[in-house]
C-alpha cells in the first residue's frame, strides 16, 4: 500500500511514523508513506496557501490551487482521495477494513478556519474521527493511518485484529496475564481451566456484557 499525506506541518509526523508497528511495516515494505507540504505547490510569490473568506468572517481559508496541484501530481487510477473534516462520515472499524484493501490513499489535512468548498470536488470520501474540532487534520490522518496499517497482511497476526473491539459491533473481552493473583484480584478460573470451548464461551459472554455496560448503542445496531 502507498499513502500520501498533504499537510502544512510535515514535522508533526516524524515521531509517529518512525516508531512501533508503523515503523516495522515501513521497514518490511508493507506500506510506503510520504508526507507532502502542499505549500511547496503554491504559485504565490510568498508561497501563500490561504486567504480571507468571501462574505467576511473569522480566520483564514485554504485556497484551491496548491491542494489541487498537489493531489493531481500524485493521483493515479488506483488512488482514493480522502478529506479529513468534522462534517465527514464518522470513522468506524468497518471503514478501516475497507481502506486497508486499497492500493493508494491520499489524505488531505485541512487547517486554519477551513478550506475552500471546491476542494471537496477532489475527494472520493470525507471522514471525521469524532464530533469535536481539532486545529487541523494532521492528528486525524495519523489515527486513520495507524488503524489501517495494522490491518495490512503480515503487519500483525490476523487473529489479533479479528478479535478487536468493534468487530461485530462488540467491545473486546477482558484479558489477563501473570501473576494469577495481584493485590487480591484473581484471574477468572475458566481461563486457567484449559477448556478452550468454555474459554471461548466466557470471552463471548464477557464481550457482550462489557458492550452492554459501556456501549449499549453498539448492540442496538
Amino acid at each position: 500500500m502507498k499513502i500520501d499525506i498533504l499537510t502544512l506541518f510535515p514535522e508533526m509526523f516524524e515521531n509517529v511514523f518512525s516508531s512501533s508497528i508503523i515503523k516495522r511495516a515501513i521497514e518490511d515494505k508493507k506500506v510506503k508513506i510520504k508526507i507532502h507540504n502542499f505549500r511547496d505547490y503554491s504559485k504565490d510569490s510568498h508561497h501563500k496557501v490561504d486567504d480571507t473568506p468571501y462574505g467576511g468572517g473569522a480566520g483564514m481559508v485554504l485556497t484551491c490551487q496548491p491542494i489541487f496541484d498537489c493531489v493531481e501530481s500524485l493521483k493515479t487510477k488506483d488512488s482514493k482521495v480522502i478529506l479529513l473534516t468534522p462534517d465527514g462520515i464518522p470513522y468506524k472499524q468497518k471503514i478501516a477494513y475497507d481502506l486497508s484493501k486499497e492500493k493508494h490513499l491520499i489524505f488531505i489535512c485541512g487547517h486554519y478556519e477551513g478550506f475552500d468548498e471546491r476542494i471537496r470536488s477532489l475527494c472520493d470520501v470525507e471522514l471525521s474521527i469524532g464530533d469535536y474540532v481539532l486545529t487541523g487534520g494532521e492528528l486525524a490522518s495519523m489515527v486513520i493511518t495507524d488503524s489501517i496499517i495494522r490491518l495490512l497482511p503480515g503487519v500483525i497476526e490476523q487473529e489479533s485484529h479479528q478479535n478487536d473491539s468493534f468487530n461485530n459491533n462488540l467491545l473486546d473481552y477482558p484479558t489477563y496475564t501473570k501473576p494469577r493473583i495481584f493485590r487480591g484480584m484473581e484471574v477468572p478460573a475458566v481461563l486457567l481451566s484449559g477448556n478452550h470451548k468454555k474459554i471461548e464461551q466466557y470471552r463471548k459472554e464477557e464481550s457482550i456484557r462489557r458492550t452492554q455496560e459501556k456501549r449499549p448503542d453498539l448492540l442496538e445496531k
